[in-house]
């Protein structure tokens, strides 16, 4: 498949001399080497979705920052893990951005491989969700029709807002529900760890006409643990396809502070793993991207290497 801005240059780290200390960067390669399916990494650098939704724009450079966070990690997949580069927001060409990584998600998908994706803006959804579609689509015939497509985020906000005024990172989940209902599909949509105090009357309205399974940061307490998940699994047995997106604004301040939006209170990534360790291992799950990552404003690369931790997580398996 095209490739495109692959640079493996981010890819080093410390070489151990003991057998079976093998780290990603040793084990990566570049996406044209692949000779067998696997992870695929492919990054999406653009925070003119953050610049529209009036955030404090730096995500564009979020792609670097996580790959070179999990470089030195170690390496415990069975399977391959590639590198497919780039898609680039030139500007404010945020469509033609989307498209373009829609285009290479599908291909990705069509390869066998599991896509995850590193942004960027939270307008990574919708272009990630565009690939995840059309591949659904060119395997029609295989799958139930029409087809039970689950979003899982993992977000303080709901990315809900009307994409007739403006389409930024505030709308993704708003624009996918209204492309379900143009080809006919059912919207099914969660959305874990949103903040009451950073989504207005109106977005949560919103959630409840679209029927999103809502569940807020201010739930994540020990007593309502088991509850949600529940609903998760509830939510997953429900789909056949499930695409997880992370934006790191779901974590508290002091885990994630490199983001455009930090959470005053949030949800902590030892209550948030277990619910992604379901989500892996459901064998539903098709796509996960990374989103929000600033490192302009991260402290001590804490945010990078949460989020190269949460994709060391997504791809322990295979």
């Amino acid at each position: 498949m095209a490739t495109e801005n692959i640079d493996m240059s981010f890819w080093t780290g410390r070489t151990d001399p003991e057998a079976n200390s093998e780290r990603w960067h040793q084990r990566i390669r570049p996406i044209d080497q692949a000779d067998d399916k696997g992870v695929a990494l492919l990054g999406f650098a653009s925070d003119a979705g953050v610049k529209r939704n009036q955030g404090r724009v730096g995500a564009a450079k979020g792609p670097e920052a996580i790959r070179r966070a999990l470089a030195p990690l170690a390496w415990h997949r069975q399977g391959p893990a590639f590198d497919a580069g780039d898609v680039v927001c030139q500007g404010d060409a945020l469509e033609e951005a989307q498209q373009r990584l829609g285009e290479r998600v599908a291909g990705l998908l069509d390869d066998g491989h599991f896509p995850v994706v590193l942004g960027g803006g939270h307008e990574i959804a919708f272009g990630s969700w565009q690939g995840l579609a059309r591949h659904v689509e060119a395997q029609g015939s295989k799958h139930d029709w029409p087809p039970r497509i689950g979003i899982v985020n993992l977000d303080a906000h709901f990315d809900l807002r009307d994409p007739r005024h403006v389409r930024s990172s505030g709308t993704p989940f708003s624009q996918i529900a209204e492309q379900c209902e143009q080809r006919g599909w059912p919207f099914r949509y969660a959305c874990l760890g949103v903040s009451r105090a950073s989504n207005t009357r109106n977005l949560f309205q919103r959630a409840e006409d679209l029927q999103v399974l809502v569940r807020e940061d201010r739930e994540f307490i020990a007593v309502h643990l088991e509850s949600i998940t529940r609903d998760l699994e509830r939510f997953v047995t429900r789909c056949e396809h499930i695409y997880l997106t992370i934006d790191l604004d779901v974590l508290p301040a002091s885990e994630a502070p490199g983001v455009s939006a930090p959470a005053a209170r949030g949800v902590s990534l030892s209550q948030l793993e277990p619910l992604i360790d379901l989500i892996r291992d459901s064998g539903k799950l098709r796509l996960a991207d990374i989103a929000e990552l600033n490192p302009d404003f991260d402290i001590d690369n804490r945010t990078a290497k949460v989020a190269a931790r949460l994709v060391h997580q997504l791809t322990l398996n295979g």
